[in-house]
């Protein structure tokens, strides 16, 4: 008797263009003790997997080849606290663009009441990165000043709506007045263009800023060290415009600043599974209450993995992109 099988995006030639992703014909992926099967609906996607179909972020050990680092679905085969039918948002190490996939019990959440399985495969991976590096590598707390750029960017969005649901003032960046309008919509207090405006300068006559999230890098280190406040933190989860900086120790010592930074995809099992259940106490509540909302910019078929990766690269997008399967 033959495995069942599954179609899955693959990227011809180990990697490339967008132009390289393709549908192929797999196995379906068999879950070992602790792991759920979840029957895919929807895939979002993250520039993490731009990355890594371009040859340049490799999966951690033991995680699929495929792309594909968050889904939502149906649970087929349960473990742990789900049962088959159970309404599920997951997120993966990898193989997410596919009809089936599997991953780690503890790593799935409830889709939250009121969302369908686009919308839910949209939160995982900017809820967990955000999470992660902002209230816990930050500490933002309430009533402090936070600062993002890439503001209409699928983790800029997401950021700005759970500072927001923590209580503190949002200042967000974007390239252009219409992604500035943009962030102002989804709740910023103060929206910047910085391609015609001084991001430091405004965050200064602001009063300061108490956290910064970078994705940009090096272009914009010297400014977000400008904007901080004393004690203030800049976390990293990106460097698109240079990944080397030089530190001006005086200045660090001067303002008492911490530079900080993570990547979400190599922690342990454990630790995600830690994450997910913070998650789920602290910021699940706040999607329920309509106060954090999942912003899918567009959707494509899972065929068309390809021309939903040359959508992201294109840079208009405001939140996620999202494969439908």
């Amino acid at each position: 008797m033959a495995e069942p099988s599954m179609t899955a995006i693959a990227v011809e030639g180990g990697k490339g263009p967008a132009q390289a992703l393709k549908p192929v014909t797999v196995a379906r992926p068999v879950p070992k003790d602790g792991e759920i099967l979840i029957r895919v609906r929807a895939a979002g996607i993250n520039r993490p997997d731009l990355l890594q179909r371009l040859g340049f972020y490799p999966p951690p050990p033991g995680a699929p080849d495929t792309l594909g680092l968050e889904v939502a679905g149906e649970v087929v085969t349960g473990a742990g606290r789900w049962t088959a039918g159970d309404r599920v948002a997951a997120l993966l190490g990898g193989g997410g663009y596919a009809q089936y996939a599997v991953v780690d019990a503890r790593h799935a959440l409830p889709i939250p009441a009121g969302l369908d399985f686009t919308q839910a495969a949209g939160l995982p991976e900017t809820v967990f990165t955000v999470f992660a590096n902002v209230f816990e590598h930050g500490g933002l707390k309430a009533g402090e000043t936070f600062m993002v750029h890439g503001a209409t960017s699928g983790i800029g969005v997401t950021a700005i709506q759970m500072a927001k649901a923590a209580g503190a003032k949002v200042i967000a960046t974007g390239r252009g007045a219409d992604k500035a309008a943009q962030a102002l919509a989804l709740g910023a207090d103060v929206a910047i263009d910085t391609t015609t405006q001084d991001f430091a300068e405004i965050a200064q006559a602001e009063g300061g800023v108490d956290v910064v999230l970078d994705m940009v890098g090096a272009a914009y280190f010297a400014k977000n060290l400008a904007a901080l406040k004393t004690g203030g933190r800049i976390v990293y989860i990106a460097a698109q415009a240079g990944g080397t900086i030089e530190l001006p120790i005086m200045a660090i010592m001067q303002k008492r600043a911490v530079i900080t930074g993570s990547t979400l995809r190599p922690r342990s099992a454990d630790e995600k599974a830690r994450l997910a259940a913070e998650i789920e106490r602290i910021v699940w509540p706040w999607v329920e209450a309509g106060k954090v909302r999942a912003v899918v910019d567009r959707t494509f078929p899972l065929a068309d993995a390809a021309g939903a990766h040359a959508f992201l690269e294109a840079g208009a997008h405001v939140g996620k992109v999202v494969l439908e399967a």
